[in-house]
């Protein structure tokens, strides 16, 4: 199937406004049923200074929206609902309990002929719901990784305390929500595997195996470096959730240079020790400030018998990050943290060492790496694992892609399309700026390739797409 892109408009004199968001609120409309108490049934609205009427009015409204698609589908509710200006997105994450979000439509402003007058256009089109409705979920899964589901809050402490728990995590996390940064990743919501040789592999499975052993405390482990997973004994979806929090707001706020020197600032108290590069993310700052506190953030994931509350120590030494989770009834003392601090320390700056070097080996092995003529996003819905040479850099605030928005939208496309059927299938776009786009679904596998090359014929760029494919992915198959 071959589609031409569209150009977007541009011009010396255009202003060009990306998507905001305009609200998000969470309501029950089973908390409000009779009139004049249709107040009760909203639980967070954002923005806060919003009269309280229109408030109620446009709850109203989403209300009369699910309620009205329901009689043409009772068993799938709406999703979203598109209108000139913005475009809003339903989700219905616990029973009766609705999350919305209304995005303004990108828009871009022209100057009449008078010079005087603007005219607005909007550009709904630009808009994709599966990216927006991902995020979304997100929200929820976040609010849930921390606070647990809200029936648990309503069991626990009524509206009252499920309204204050709304209230204090979603006043930050909206404020770190940067839509025009969302994209096909944002809807895998994938996890980034960091590749290693089966002997370096075994060394983390022993190290992890090892802490488990001499700290019974400890429930899970997960282990990253680079920013990469490597080794999690968390429930999928869990670990999904977490390694999102992880690598886009965690890291982030404690970035540090991957090989410190003797005197690096990182172990004061370890002045000329080279062996201990350990430092603790979640928890105390410091381990021999008399006054450190030992709180952890807890969080709550999967169980046999719906979820359990943990606590989570986030330890790192340069680049390798190791997470224990243990159980939040247990309570974590100054003695714990310091004989985890020097049982895993130095045996984690010795594993990051290891891994840098194996890494720094094998790029060796394979050579410079060439400019290519070819970028691609890569994900596996049975594990979860994702690889994009199209993203620099993506983080809660950032996203730095090396393609112009244009061609991230054609990827967006393309995936909407492979959603639509569980065939395997391709498809391949050819660009109004001479880029060929290639996606290929096969077995659970999804694949986008984007290639600059500006004279090729279909012909060609299916050949240039296997010789990526046995390259890259040589020991996935992929069906032709």
């Amino acid at each position: 199937m071959q589609m031409i892109s569209p150009r977007m408009a541009s011009g010396m004199q255009e202003k060009q406004y990306t998507p905001s968001l305009l609200s998000f609120f969470i309501y029950n409309p089973t908390f409000g049923p009779r009139e004049g108490e249709e107040e009760k049934k909203i639980l967070f609205y954002h923005p806060s200074d919003v009269e309280k009427n229109e408030k109620i009015r446009n709850v109203g409204l989403c209300e009369a929206i699910v309620q009205f698609t329901r009689t043409f589908c009772p068993t799938k509710p709406a999703k979203s609902l598109h209108t000139q200006k913005n475009r809003q997105f339903f989700f219905e994450p616990e029973n009766n309990f609705w999350i919305v979000m209304v995005v303004r439509n990108p828009m871009i402003e022209k100057p009449n002929k008078d010079g005087k007058s603007q005219t607005i256009e909007y550009q709904e089109e630009e808009i994709l719901d599966t990216v927006y409705g991902a995020v979304v979920r997100q929200c929820y899964s976040m609010y849930k990784l921390f606070n647990g589901t809200f029936a648990r809050a309503m069991e626990t402490g009524g509206v009252e305390l499920l309204m204050q728990k709304l209230e204090k995590f979603f006043y930050k996390y909206l404020q770190t929500l940067h839509l025009q940064s969302s994209d096909l990743l944002d809807v895998f919501g994938g996890i980034s595997f960091f590749p290693l040789d089966k002997m370096t592999y075994l060394k983390i499975q022993s190290f992890v195996n090892r802490v488990e052993e001499s700290l019974s405390l400890v429930k899970y482990t997960a282990f990253l470096y680079n920013d990469q997973l490597i080794w999690s004994g968390l429930e999928q979806d869990d670990m999904r959730i977490l390694y999102k929090y992880l690598t886009t707001s965690l890291f982030p706020r404690h970035t540090e240079p991957e090989l410190a020197g003797r005197d690096s600032p990182l172990r004061p108290e370890l002045a000329g020790n080279l062996l201990h590069y350990g430092r603790f993310l979640t928890g105390p700052l410091n381990l021999n400030d008399p006054e450190a506190k030992f709180r952890f953030p807890k969080i709550f994931v999967s169980a046999e018998d719906g979820y359990e509350e943990l606590h989570l120590i986030v330890y790192k030494a340069m680049s390798a990050a190791a997470c224990f989770m243990i159980s939040a009834s247990v309570e974590l003392t100054r003695d714990f943290c310091e004989q985890l601090d020097k049982l895993v320390g130095p045996q984690l700056t010795l594993l990051a060492s290891d891994i840098c070097e194996q890494f720094t080996i094998n790029r060796r092995i394979s050579g410079p790496e060439k400019e290519p003529q070819f970028k691609f996003i890569y994900f596996n819905h049975m594990n979860l694992a994702e690889k994009s040479t199209i993203h620099m850099r993506k983080t809660a605030s950032v996203c730095l892609t090396s393609v112009h928005p244009d061609l991230m939208k054609i990827l967006g496309d393309i995936n909407c399309d492979f959603a639509r059927v569980d065939e395997d299938e391709e498809i391949i776009v050819k660009a109004m700026t001479d880029y060929w786009v290639v996606g290929k679904k096969s077995d659970q596998r999804e694949l986008y390739v984007i290639l600059n090359q500006k004279n090729a014929n279909l012909i060609e760029v299916n050949e240039e797409v296997k010789k990526l494919c046995a390259t890259q992915f040589n020991n996935i198959f992929f069906l032709d």
